[in-house]
């Protein structure tokens, strides 16, 4: 696995490291079988995937639920960082593929981390009221809102990871929605944002 790079080194101290190392480890395995990520990113997994996951990361408290969390990103990631960071928060890590969800277990055993794992639809998962939502690759903004409105907390915050087409994304999704937003430059994609939403109301 590359050097931690210099944005991230505050937040992953070598021990964090090695275990990033051992978690990238477990998608090389796993991904020939049940596909978690896309067979042309191995090569670049740890900018691709890992290192594109730990920018979300913020310590934040209460509950932080990850969204078909597939196969950890930015979810298991987010955990490791959580319990490295002595944070409060308790990641669930919602998932309804089976397999995956089995992978995600085996990352919160193998990896010794605390993670809570759902094995259902978002849609028919209880309401989590999570204080932090994460989601990548999953959906358009318009949809991933109608997830938050499910599951955030009403003073809680959207993290959620979104490529050269956010500025269309957020617009289309106003048509629906009122929310305040800030978008930040990836520091993985020159074309990606961050975008961190709040205030989520239907119009």
């Amino acid at each position: 696995m590359n050097a931690i790079p210099e944005w991230a080194s505050s937040s992953v101290s070598r021990e964090t490291f090695e275990k990033l190392q051992a978690y990238a480890e477990l998608i090389r395995k796993w991904t020939p079988k049940i596909n978690l990520v896309a067979k042309s990113t191995l090569d670049d997994l740890e900018v691709r995937h890992l290192w594109d996951s730990v920018q979300v990361f913020e310590p934040r408290e209460g509950i932080w639920a990850d969204l078909g969390s597939g196969g950890g990103l930015p979810g298991v990631v987010v955990a490791i960082l959580v319990q490295a960071n002595n944070t409060n928060a308790e990641c669930a890590l919602i998932e309804s593929d089976q397999r995956k969800a089995t992978f995600l277990r085996t990352c919160a055993r193998e990896l010794d981390v605390p993670i809570s794992v759902i094995a259902k639809r978002i849609e028919e998962a209880s309401p989590l009221h999570a204080q932090t939502i994460s989601a990548r690759a999953l959906a358009p903004l318009d949809t991933l809102l109608h997830f938050a409105e499910l599951h955030l907390a009403q003073d809680g915050l959207c993290v959620f990871q979104k490529g050269a087409q956010w500025q269309k994304e957020v617009a289309d999704a106003e048509e629906n929605w009122r929310f305040s937003y800030e978008a930040t430059p990836s520091k993985t994609n020159s074309e990606a944002v961050v975008l961190k939403i709040k205030d989520i109301q239907r119009v």
